[in-house]
């Protein structure tokens, strides 16, 4: 049921709410606001966490990187309490079925965390953009994605996810600096456009790189391609599709028990 109110808005505000007007899924002002709001109450706010790939390359000795302790708490823990600390109620987990297994042993069926999780079954995939359109038909809603081998504590989500909001973006990708750029997806930047996505160049002289975690409409499974770095993103650069948001914070990255190890200490 729903009740009208008369509220004073600030001009600038206005023009903020505006943007996200689509005239397809949010048609007018009434629908901008309440969007914003049951979005900022964290009712509708959906996340996923990517775990998949093949077992034997994501594990660790008897574990897997979603799967291992660090400091008595695993990686995939730290997650879900990170995504419900910023209003995220609705987690879906993608994984092969022996991980699947693992983190559903952890986690159950949420409601410890307060939250609901749903777990989604990959048989197999060739990359990011493979995995995450097993989603399709259950997302109706812009979501979160956060990969599921990275610990991201420090970074703060809610700006994130208001950043794509305003702008009304099809995708905006989290960005940091790095030393070793070649190791990820470097990024050419106007303003916070994405010019140019090129995923681990043999060379380059340009230090701002994707941090894998991102924003993005349902209609980014509809692309092209197995990869989001290899394909879906160097293909929306090209078109101005893909939106960037810098985080001074950086995740930390649970690939090897020698990682596992530095996190202990």
């Amino acid at each position: 049921m729903k009740k009208k109110i008369s509220i004073t808005v600030e001009n600038s505000l206005i023009k903020e709410i505006d943007t996200i007007i689509d005239h397809i899924y949010i048609r007018n002002r009434s629908q901008a606001i309440e969007h914003l709001i049951s979005t900022a109450l964290g009712e509708n706010r959906t996340a996923v966490i990517m775990a998949g790939g093949d077992e034997e390359k994501i594990r660790i000795g008897k574990e897997f990187r979603p799967t291992i302790l660090i400091k008595k708490k695993s990686v995939i823990e730290r997650a879900v309490e990170k995504l419900r600390g910023s209003g995220f109620k609705n987690i879906y987990i993608i994984a092969r079925q022996a991980v699947l297994t693992k983190i559903f042993d952890i986690l159950r069926d949420g409601t410890i965390y307060s939250v609901k999780i749903n777990y989604i079954e990959e048989k197999k995939s060739n990359g990011s953009a493979d995995s995450l359109r097993l989603l399709k038909g259950k997302i109706d809603s812009d979501f979160l994605v956060v990969y599921g081998d990275i610990l991201f504590s420090k970074i703060n989500l809610d700006e994130l996810w208001n950043d794509h909001l305003r702008h009304n973006a099809a995708a905006t990708i989290m960005m940091t600096t790095s030393p070793r750029p070649s190791e990820k997806g470097t990024l050419k930047v106007e303003g916070n456009k994405v010019l140019t996505f090129t995923q681990k160049p043999k060379e380059s002289d340009i230090y701002l790189v994707f941090s894998p975690i991102f924003v993005a409409s349902k209609e980014i499974l509809e692309y092209s391609g197995s990869s989001f770095e290899k394909d879906v993103f160097p293909q929306m650069a090209s078109r101005s599709l893909l939106n960037g948001h810098f985080s001074s914070e950086k995740e930390t990255h649970i690939h090897t028990l020698n990682d596992a190890k530095k996190m202990e200490k």
